[in-house]
């Protein structure tokens, strides 16, 4: 349901409490006088069998009794009771309810179902938004609603806070309130059996009064949802999340190394940074994190200069910031004789600027202004400790001034002690600049504006092309599958695995199966090189700590007494082990390469997860791994390799050469394209990889297949590039053009064609002249969330050059209801009347359609009568005048009339 009706929940204009109560220190007399002591407008109506009223206000005897529909009720009463209420309340036509009772999944009726599962068929039946149950309520200070058992009301403010746990919703209100903090929204989502992450974050994502948005979390019940609507948001507000429960209880038996490495709490990571949203671990550091990112100018670049009044706090500030992984500005030369100017003798000549204990507010912005415009220097952290001859708020003062004179300056401060800088601190909040008390708080505050750049960075980043054109052999990689799945192999076994990677374009080593060692022997002889016998066995995942591995074996004989010695020691450690035979490979020496792993387990929550580490037998004590979600282009699979510690080390160091890091982001993007193709893999390991200046080569492969119907496209949590929708058109003059959605990769080219439309075609396009799009912009137009957004684009081969050149490109936005889907359509003008916007218009309706989209949507100008004909050909109507000079046009795409196409 995502925001339907969420307006009826967040924005009421009426509350009905059901269970109210007149007994002091109950939930249900609680919540009455938070409602009316937070001063709601509108009519509160309490619902009790015998009281004439509760705390004062008229109450009516059942929900039937109303004497109107309210937009939403809050319910307090039995868990067995809720159902029936719910029923009540969806046939008055409240279409919200905040279900405050716990204990309903243990309350079974008749017909074995839980008190539960019925309340949430029920409110579907009426399309009844839930929130809860089993939680505190919800606050919204903007139009007075404390629809809560809260202790104490929310001071109004610009931040959301979502929480999962009722009992830190009661902490965070008691910390925030002293500490003046105020809340726009402040919801406890319980056991958000409908209401849940997504749907509020879609609410909170477009709402004007939220600056940010807190996020509590223990789990995430939809991940597509969540991510969907945590990337949209992030794109316009910050989003900032603790997630409970990071340490590992224990990793569970797994088929391969990735299985066992690839930790839930590392994965939650992964999905915060595809998502754009910021990480932090305990309530000071979110709200600290909050002032930060929602106030802060944003960051250009991540070289932190620190100016100090005393050396010791900044060489502390320094300490702090490379240990979080900052980086610290080197000073130019030329700096450094611009400060010599301005600073006394003794200052430190270097970065942390020490200016002496005695500076004056006018050194501290002498030296500001240096720094605002040395190009080495992407942000100033200003501390200061105080001392008798210098007064912190002159400085603070001198320092807000230069501030708001440099429009572009990034600033933090840091002024250290207590009482004779707290006024200082007071100035600094008003002026909006974050300020900080210790030197490691500051260094983390601007690391979260590092972390938060860098989200952000990702969302918008547009990624190179493949270096290399890549067309997998799917249907080989197929067969391959379904003869091991129809041999009942779920594990392949090590051949099988490398011909699929082979047949994605991954360089194996030659590997064949010997049932025995007299046939390992014979392999040998033919294959005539150096080689490696392992056990081949669907009940021993990890053959080394068996001693099921022989290397480096240079004869026949070597190979079959290899072969024979490995089934003794096997029998003994595992003697109901099925052993299959032997797989026998050609060593590959290459001296000086690394072992890498590369890998993808299957999440509870995330579904398939791409791994990347150091490889090799002690993969597991290493443990060298970062881990991200599919699908994966060049710039996410670099970013996946540079989050290990092993990334340095392959970019070269003494006389040892880089390794080629374009082959191993290419290998990533194999393995992800892979498991996207073949639904019935949930885990592979490559381990180890080589990977050197050559290239890389996979030396041991295995894979494991999961033929069951969950294994599908809702396995993976951000949607992949839906390659079926892939179709060939071909023009009215006879040449044939590609429809395809747009790719992030399209951006270079979007800008070529939009450069080409004719200044009308821009006018109605985007109502209005428009010489350029920003980048920020064009990223938006170029990466979709194809959960929620479609463009579909046209693209042949036509410059002069031979390259793919697009034509034009028609794309929807659906709301998060998928009711309404807003259209958008532009043809260059030399190809009118090719019928190539016929074609992309009808194939995006039939998309909607499929999707069960309800109704399509467009506005244009009303002098485009071209357009307004060529629409209402297509079953268009003209539902209403928008401005003075827009019509908004409305498909009814669930009733096929004569004229929309099938």
């Amino acid at each position: 349901m995502s925001t339907h009706n969420l307006d009826k929940l967040f924005a009421p204009t009426s509350v009905t409490v059901i269970g109210a109560s007149n007994r002091p220190h109950t939930v249900g007399n609680l919540i009455m006088r938070n409602l009316l002591q937070g001063g709601f407008e509108g009519p509160i109506m309490p619902v009790h069998p015998k009281s004439q009223a509760v705390t004062g206000v008229l109450a009516y005897p059942t929900v039937e009794d109303l004497p109107i529909v309210p937009d939403m009720a809050v319910v307090v009463v039995p868990p067995a009771a809720v159902p029936g209420v719910i029923d009540s309340l969806g046939r008055k036509g409240v279409k919200a309810a905040i279900v405050i009772t716990a204990g309903l999944g243990q309350v079974v009726d008749e017909q074995g179902v839980t008190a539960q599962a019925r309340m949430v068929e029920i409110a579907r039946r009426y399309s009844m938004r839930l929130l809860g149950p089993n939680c505190v309520g919800l606050l919204v200070p903007g139009v007075n609603l404390n629809a809560s058992f809260l202790h104490e009301p929310a001071r109004p403010g610009k931040v959301a806070f979502v929480s999962q746990s009722g009992a830190l919703c009661t902490a965070v209100m008691d910390w925030a309130s002293p500490r003046g903090i105020g809340f726009s929204h402040f919801i406890s989502l319980g056991d958000n059996l409908d209401v849940d992450f997504g749907d509020t974050i879609d609410y909170l994502g477009t709402h004007p009064d939220v600056r940010a948005i807190l996020l509590y979390i223990e789990a995430v019940r939809d991940a597509r949802k969540f991510l969907s609507a945590a990337r949209a948001a992030s794109r316009n507000k910050p989003v900032l999340a603790i997630k409970a429960g990071r340490v590992a209880e224990g990793a569970k038996a797994a088929a391969s190394h990735t299985g066992a490495l690839a930790g839930a709490d590392h994965i939650y990571d992964a999905a915060f940074r595809r998502a754009g949203v910021l990480r932090v671990y305990n309530l000071e550091e979110l709200f600290e994190a909050v002032e930060t990112v929602a106030h802060q100018r944003r960051l250009v670049g991540e070289r932190l200069a620190i100016m100090t009044n005393g050396g010791g706090i900044g060489v502390m500030a320094v300490d702090d910031l490379i240990d979080m992984g900052g980086s610290l500005a080197t000073l130019s030369d030329d700096t450094v004789e611009k400060l010599n100017k301005v600073l006394p003798p003794t200052w430190s000549k270097a970065n942390p600027i020490d200016i002496i204990g005695d500076a004056p507010g006018k050194r501290y912005t002498d030296s500001m202004e240096i720094l605002f415009q040395a190009p080495e220097v992407d942000s100033v952290l200003v501390m200061h400790a105080p001392t008798a001859i210098s007064s912190p708020d002159e400085i603070a003062g001198k320092v807000i001034d230069l501030y708001n004179k440099n429009k572009k300056a990034h600033v933090t401060t840091c002024f250290v002690g207590e009482g004779a800088v707290a006024n200082a601190r007071r100035m600094f909040a008003h002026a909006h600049i974050p300020s900080y008390e210790t030197p490691d708080q500051a260094v983390r505050a601007f690391m979260h504006t590092v972390t938060f750049a860098r989200n952000r960075k990702m969302l918008m980043e547009t990624p190179p092309s493949l270096p290399v054109e890549f067309t997998p052999a799917a249907t080989t990689a197929r067969l391959i599958i379904e003869a091991s799945m129809s041999r009942g192999s779920m594990i392949m076994n090590e051949p099988d695995a490398k011909a699929v990677f082979s047949a994605y374009g991954i360089p194996t080593v030659e590997t064949h199966i010997a049932r025995g060692p007299d046939e390992a022997a014979e392999i040998a002889d033919r294959m005539g090189c150096s080689v490696a016998v392992k056990i081949l066995s669907p009940d021993i995942t990890h053959k080394s700590d068996v001693g099921g591995v022989v290397l480096n074996l240079n004869t026949p004989e070597e190979t079959r007494q290899a072969a024979q010695n490995i089934l003794d020691r096997v029998g003994q450690v595992y003697p109901d082990a099925r052993i299959d035979g032997f797989t026998v490979q050609k060593m590959m020496r290459r001296p000086g390469a690394h072992e890498l792993i590369i890998g993808v387990a299957t999440d509870a929550v995330f579904g398939l997860v791409i791994l990347f580490g150091e490889g090799g037998t002690a993969v597991e004590v290493i443990a060298d791994r970062a881990v991200t979600l599919p699908p994966l282009n060049m710039n996410l699979a670099r970013n996946l390799i540079e989050n290990t510690r092993i990334y340095k080390r392959l970019q070269g160091y003494r006389d040892r050469p880089a390794a080629d890091l374009e082959s191993i982001c290419l290998t990533l993007i194999k393995v992800s394209q892979l498991v996207i193709d073949v639904p019935e893999i949930v885990e592979l390991d490559i381990n180890p990889l080589f990977a050197d200046s050559q290239g890389v080569l996979a030396v041991d492969a295995r894979i494991k297949l999961d033929p069951s119907p969950q294994a599908s496209a809702q396995r993976m949590a951000i949607r992949p590039y839906p390659k079926t929708l892939e179709e060939w058109f071909t023009m009215t003059d006879g040449r044939s053009v590609l429809l395809r959605p747009i790719r992030p990769e399209d951006e270079p080219k979007h800008y070529e064609f939009v450069s080409r439309l004719t200044p009308e075609d821009i006018r109605f396009r985007f109502f209005g002249l428009v010489k350029e799009l920003p980048h920020d912009q064009m990223a938006r137009l170029t990466q979709i969330d194809y959960a929620r957004e479609m463009a579909f684009i046209a693209r042949a081969d036509l410059d002069k050059d031979g390259e793919e050149e697009t034509l034009g490109v028609v794309r929807t936005v659906t709301d998060a209801d998928n009711q309404r889907t807003e259209f958008s359509i532009v043809v260059r003008s030399d190809l009118k009347g090719s019928g190539l916007g016929l074609a992309l218009l009808e194939k995006m309706i039939r998309y909607a359609r499929d999707r069960g989209t309800t109704t399509m949507i467009g506005q244009v100008l009303k002098d485009n009568t071209r357009m307004l004909h060529f629409c209402e050909n297509l079953g268009f109507k003209r539902a209403r005048m928008v401005e003075e000079d827009v019509v908004e046009l409305e498909l009814d795409l669930q009733h096929t009339g004569d004229k929309a196409p099938a």
